[in-house]
């Protein structure tokens, strides 16, 4: 098992003081919400697409530790990704927490800073809660649904773990 001082490291730390894409986006093509009831943690994205490139994000982030470095690492890496590109990371980092999966590579390696994460469960929510916005507000896109917002509750971690 992972300890503490592995998944709350340095990195980890000056990853989430310098959040980027903190401002809201001008007239952006889709919206969404994840909150994670088991910690309270929320984080709302707003994205513009060009087919399916994303071209311009941003996001509101009130998370825990974890939540932010995953979504600093995705704020500086989201802009100019295809649409498929990131359900694939996204997957990528559920396996790696899920399932002790391979880490995410090329310019999403810095996502593998939170494999330690694996052992504690009741962290998988808010470690993945931008994952779960950003493919909520792909999915709306899809769908054409405008700029409406949507709420998603990311997925909890069975209570009593970790």
């Amino acid at each position: 098992m992972a300890d503490l001082d592995d998944i709350y490291n340095q990195r980890i730390f000056e990853l989430a003081a310098e959040i980027p894409r903190t401002e809201h986006i001008a007239s952006p093509d889709a919206s969404a919400r994840a909150h994670s009831k088991l910690c309270g943690s929320t984080i709302e994205v707003e994205l513009k697409l060009d087919g399916d490139r994303i071209t311009d994000f941003g996001q509101t982030v009130k998370a825990c530790l974890l939540g932010q470095a995953s979504a600093a690492i995705v704020g500086r890496e989201i802009v100019g990704t295809p649409a498929e590109e990131f359900r694939a990371v996204a997957s990528t980092m559920r396996r790696m927490l899920k399932e002790g999966g391979p880490r995410p590579g090329g310019r999403w390696a810095d996502l593998g800073l939170l494999a330690p994460v694996k052992d504690y469960p009741h962290r998988h929510a808010s470690t993945l809660l931008v994952f779960e916005a950003v493919e909520r507000a792909l999915d709306q896109a899809k769908a054409g649904r405008g700029d409406v917002s949507l709420e998603a509750a990311a997925p909890e971690a069975p209570a009593g773990r970790g």
